[in-house]
């Protein structure tokens, strides 16, 4: 595994000149896309792509996707966790790191993925946002292919993908949560809150085929009580049940606690600054409901299907 890695990191920073617009022979970009494909090859499972994602912004979704990698880093996972809420990057500020790199650098091909990754609290590996998007309907097929064996090479390092998307139905995000295993809606008992987390769901049950739609797991937060936030998934599962026939899962609640807002002020996850504290507690039970820690991501068959090679065909328009 060591030489393996060695390799990776090689081959990983020569992509940087392919990524630039040069004459190179297209014998010389198949070999190195070849070399690429067979160092990142490994025995075990792929990772498991887990979207974080709300319909509207302010409900708390960036904090529940660092705490739950912070909980899956306690059990030896790796986890690189993904921050796709273009030119906002508050997986950054909330883990109190200033990164050199984001994510448009590499979807724009400026850096290497490796190069861009940003080591966090406990180890978890991040990758902050910033803009870019724009300019991928432009790039050669030879920076395309350059660019899915980028984000191949994290399939090669993470146990878990981590993804936290913006707000909203923007097609952007619609594509990060397509190309998940598992996508977790967060919504709060605010009204609107809920309704916008519904037309989410059937935003993307809609532009889903069948083997693309994830499984859809709900966390009510900032709940007065669990009977609170019991009412909320009932609600919420049962008119996706009657109007999509989709099943939703549910993670679980996390009460409003001061000692979260104080860890947010001071740039830190709450469960690892306040890791007694109510809020933690239930982000815990949540991480390990949502992941058995003790056994390895069994994907199903159309699993095979999703990932991040996926997402960046959909995101260049491919």
């Amino acid at each position: 595994m060591t030489d393996q890695a060695e390799r990776l990191r090689e081959i990983v920073q020569r992509q940087r000149e392919i990524t630039e617009p040069l004459n190179l022979g297209v014998d010389i970009l198949e070999e190195r896309k070849l070399e690429l494909t067979q160092a990142t090859a490994k025995p075990a499972t792929p990772a498991r792509v887990i979207a974080v994602t709300s319909g509207k912004g302010g409900v708390g979704k960036t904090n529940v996707a660092i705490n739950i990698a912070i909980y899956l880093r306690k059990q030896q996972k790796r986890v690189v966790l993904l921050d796709t809420d273009f030119g906002l990057a508050n997986v950054e500020v909330l883990f109190g790191v200033n990164p050199k790199s984001n994510f448009g650098d590499v979807l724009s091909g400026q850096t290497s993925i490796e190069a861009a990754l940003t080591i966090g609290p406990l180890g978890v590996q991040f990758l902050s946002g910033g803009s870019g998007l724009t300019a991928l309907s432009d790039i050669s097929e030879e920076q395309m292919s350059v660019l899915t064996d980028s984000f191949e090479f994290l399939d090669a390092i993470a146990d878990v993908i981590i993804i936290d998307t913006g707000a909203g139905v923007s097609k952007s995000v619609i594509n990060f949560i397509k190309a998940a295993n598992d996508a977790i809606i967060v919504t709060t008992p605010d009204p609107t809150s809920i309704t916008d987390a519904y037309a989410l769901i059937k935003t993307v049950k809609d532009a889903c085929g069948e083997d693309e739609l994830p499984e859809f797991k709900l966390v009510v937060n900032r709940v007065d009580s669990p009977a609170e936030g019991i009412e909320v998934y009932e609600k919420l599962g049962g008119v996706s049940g009657r109007f999509l026939s989709l099943k939703l899962g549910s993670l679980g609640n996390i009460p409003f606690d001061q000692h979260l807002v104080r860890a947010v002020k001071n740039q830190q996850p709450v469960s690892l600054m306040f890791p007694n504290s109510d809020s933690s507690r239930c982000l815990e039970a949540i991480a390990h409901k949502l992941i058995d820690v003790k056994q390895a991501h069994s994907p199903k068959p159309s699993e095979k299907k999703k990932g991040l090679r996926s997402l960046v065909m959909r995101l260049t328009g491919r």
